[in-house]
């Protein structure tokens, strides 16, 4: 039995082009705050140096910790004290987003087939977002937090995809041998080239495959084939 296996969530379990989806939930976002004072381009900015900062982070701070600091220091201190309306904004507003996805009446099978075949299921989402927007897209796929084991999100994670560094973190954290884990995702740089290097098991979902840089032999195939696939271990 594998000591865990990883899912990806955004483009994975969740279908979706992530521009389209980007852009829709940002643009929900500028409007959720605009009336505290925050114009677009600024707080776009902000946010985008945030996440760069995140993808950066070398381990000695969370990533929540790493991103409001960037962004305070480009809006200003006062911003902290409106961290309560971001996250206002997550609880419900984000959850217009769901329209920039697509459907996904497989993921709650592909995650019982996991569980199935491991010790651990593990959410491996890039850990930009706090717990309650991982929590949302979840539900728009019919999964839940509690189908899982461990979840990443900013504010228990110290690095990012495509860092390896990120799959370290969560292996010490649980006490997994990475070379009996397998990670599932549909970004063959950030979930495939990344958990190799510790030497993880992969499987590249080609549904929404992003793949602009480097490559690794990988077992792939729809989503379909990859429950298939699971079934099969």
């Amino acid at each position: 039995m594998l000591d865990a296996i990883l899912f990806d969530l955004d483009g994975t379990l969740l279908p979706m082009d992530y521009e389209v989806f980007t852009k829709g939930y940002l643009d929900l976002l500028a409007e959720a705050v605009a009336p505290y004072g925050y114009k677009k381009d600024q707080l776009f900015g902000a946010m985008w140096k945030g996440v760069g900062a995140m993808i950066k982070n070398d381990g000695k701070e969370t990533n929540k910790d790493v991103f409001w600091r960037v962004f305070f220091g480009l809006l200003g201190e006062n911003s902290y004290n409106d961290i309560p309306k971001f996250d206002e904004f997550y609880s419900n507003g984000f959850h217009k987003a769901k329209a920039f996805t697509q459907p996904n009446e497989m993921a709650k099978a592909l995650v019982l087939a996991a569980r199935t075949k491991a010790k651990k299921v593990i959410l491996a989402t890039n850990p930009f977002f706090p717990r309650v927007a991982v929590k949302a897209r979840l539900e728009w796929c019919g999964l839940s937090v509690e189908d899982f084991d461990y979840i990443t999100e900013y504010e228990n994670s110290s690095y990012c995809k495509p860092n390896p560094k990120y799959y370290t973190e969560i292996c010490e954290k649980l006490g997994l041998r990475p070379e009996n884990c397998m990670m599932i995702g549909n970004n063959m740089q950030e979930d495939i080239v990344a958990s190799k290097l510790l030497g993880m098991r992969t499987y590249l979902i080609e549904d929404c495959l992003i793949d602009d840089g480097e490559k690794v032999q990988t077992e792939q195939g729809s989503f379909a084939e990859c429950i298939a696939f699971v079934n099969s271990i």
